[in-house]
Parts: structure tokens; C-alpha cells; sequence
């Protein structure tokens, strides 16, 4: 295995192992969508688009195979700073995130509207997180399929943020309304 591949992992390791460990002890529910919805809108995305970043030979020599972006050290160099960039902007921003974060749309008990750390600058940072964390493992994996996975996650993606905008927009009223003029979605000053 490459050092970058070996790195990208080792983001993605990171990530997992901090979601799980962090998970406990979050405020609880006060709202959430149903089980079924959950899955089919956020989870079977997420593990279609991570198995699309699997090994090469599941795909054999169909049409996800064929190569977008040359397989050169600069190029997994640049994906995998992506990648780690995108780990760090996740854990970081559920950390500041902390006891309200949930992993579905969701409304806690005594919520709170946090702006801080990431939050001032996007509204949605993890989302942002993951999408370079996917992005620098599909230019690393250099392949159609890297390109078809960073989609689903983005429309999955895309369907939850508007729906959590929707609940604290209600939720929140004017000082949401004011942090959504303030700050952008996924890219500061941009998106």
C-alpha cells in the first residue's frame, strides 16, 4: 500500500473512530425523521458512494473503471491533502458541534444554534468535511467511480441540509434567518 493510500485510510479511520467514540452522550431527540426515510435518504447513499471507493477489481473493466485523473504523485498528493482536510474539517466541527449534533435531521431537547469555529464561516462544515474527504479519495482513485461517488454523497447531502434548514429555520426563527444571510451553506463566501 502507498503512503497515500495508507493516509487516506488512515482519514477515514480517523473520522469513523471519532464519530463513534463522540456519539455518546449527545442530547436527545426532540424530533427526527423516520428509521426508514434515515436509510434510504442518508445511509444507503453514503455506503453506495464508499462502495464505489472500493477496490478497483469489484467494478472489472466497466465504464466506472476508466480513467479521469492521471495516476502521478502530485496528483495523490493533492488528494490526499483534500482528503486529510476534509477529516480534520469534520472532526473538528463536531466537536464544536458537540452535544447537538445528531447523525439524521433531528430537533434536541434544549437545542442550541452554535456559530462558532466552522459554523461562522459555513453552515453546514461537516457536510463540507466529508465531501473533500470523498473528493481527495476519488482524485486519488483517479476513476470515474470516484466521480459518481462525490455526486451521490452531494445530493444526499444536499436533500438533509435543506431539511435541517427547514426545522431550524422554524425551530430558531429570526436569529436563523439572520446566521443564514450571514454565512454560506458548504464553501465560505461562495456556496
Amino acid at each position: 500500500m502507498s503512503p497515500f493510500a495508507f493516509g487516506i485510510r488512515l482519514s477515514w479511520l480517523a473520522v469513523i473512530g471519532y464519530w463513534a467514540l463522540s456519539a455518546r452522550g449527545v442530547k436527545r431527540a426532540a424530533s427526527q425523521e423516520s428509521l426508514a426515510v434515515r436509510y434510504l435518504a442518508y445511509v444507503l447513499p453514503l455506503v453506495v458512494a464508499a462502495v464505489l471507493l472500493g477496490p478497483g477489481r469489484w467494478f472489472g473493466h466497466s465504464w466506472l473503471r476508466e480513467q479521469l485523473i492521471p495516476h502521478i504523485t502530485p496528483v495523490h498528493g493533492a488528494g490526499l491533502a483534500l482528503g486529510m482536510a476534509g477529516a480534520v474539517l469534520c472532526i473538528y466541527s463536531r466537536l464544536i458541534l458537540g452535544r447537538n449534533w445528531s447523525a439524521s435531521v433531528q430537533l434536541k431537547h434544549d437545542h442550541e444554534l452554535i456559530q462558532s469555529g466552522p459554523y461562522r464561516f459555513v453552515r453546514h462544515p461537516i457536510y463540507s468535511g466529508f465531501l473533500l474527504l470523498f473528493l481527495g479519495s476519488a482524485v486519488m482513485i483517479g476513476e470515474w467511480r470516484g466521480l459518481l461517488s462525490i455526486a451521490i454523497v452531494f445530493i444526499s447531502f444536499w436533500r438533509k441540509l435543506r431539511l435541517e434548514e427547514a426545522w431550524l429555520g422554524q425551530h430558531f426563527g429570526p436569529p436563523y434567518q439572520q446566521y443564514r444571510q450571514r454565512t454560506k451553506a458548504l464553501i465560505p463566501a461562495i456556496f
